[in-house]
């Protein structure tokens, strides 16, 4: 069962990522406030959950958070400073968008992790395996995946070919088959040296 907060004095931020491991399209973060009156009880980790588990409980997050934001590093960004600095600058940018309408603001984030590039003038913690352990760090975990996975499943449109509707950017076989055979798209990180030879830039 989660945990619903990590202290019971401070107003708790949760922050996840999504699509760090991918090789194409950005890596998105999310960071929710849940009131203490929050009423999820299918909530978990992300990757815990199905499809339509996720979608639902993502619609009950927004009714119910005291404030939440998505935010968004893109391909270029991961590709100019790296994944782990890319993960940090969405994470920033979510937490500047809680900031901005929840007042009081939050005194405490909590992150999902190891790793956390310090939010100015603010504690953190990090947690490893956090989105299974604290509420607002799953709810985070859902939101981010959530946008992900239907921006990619949008993007699919466009580049049918490489299965991004199903595998959503991850390095299946199957993606990994299709950057030899069409070359990199746009939305591929270039940085994670993943041009086989044959494959021509797109």
């Amino acid at each position: 069962m989660l945990l619903p907060r990590y202290t019971q004095t401070c107003i708790e931020v949760g922050v996840d990522e999504v699509g760090r491991g991918c090789l194409a399209g950005p890596v998105v973060a999310a960071a929710v406030v849940l009131p203490d009156t929050f009423d999820l009880p299918l909530l978990n980790d992300s990757k815990q959950l199905k499809e339509k588990e996720r979608i639902e409980l993502a619609k009950a997050i927004r009714r119910q958070a005291l404030a939440y934001a998505v935010a968004e590093a893109s391909v270029e960004e991961i590709d100019r400073y790296n994944i782990l600095q890319a993960t940090f600058l969405a994470m920033h940018r979510a937490l500047d968008e809680v900031f901005a309408h929840l007042s009081p603001p939050p005194n405490l984030i909590l992150v999902d992790g190891n790793r956390f590039k310090p939010y100015p003038f603010v504690a953190h913690r990090c947690v490893v395996k956090g989105d299974g352990r604290y509420a607002s760090i799953a709810a985070a975990s859902i939101l981010a995946k959530v946008y992900r996975d239907n921006l990619m499943k949008s993007l699919a449109a466009e580049f049918p070919q490489y299965g991004w509707a199903q595998n959503v950017g991850y390095p299946t076989p199957a993606h990994k088959q299709a950057i030899a055979r069409y070359g990199l798209t746009i939305w591929h990180r270039r940085s994670f040296k993943i041009r086989p030879a044959s494959a021509t830039g797109r």
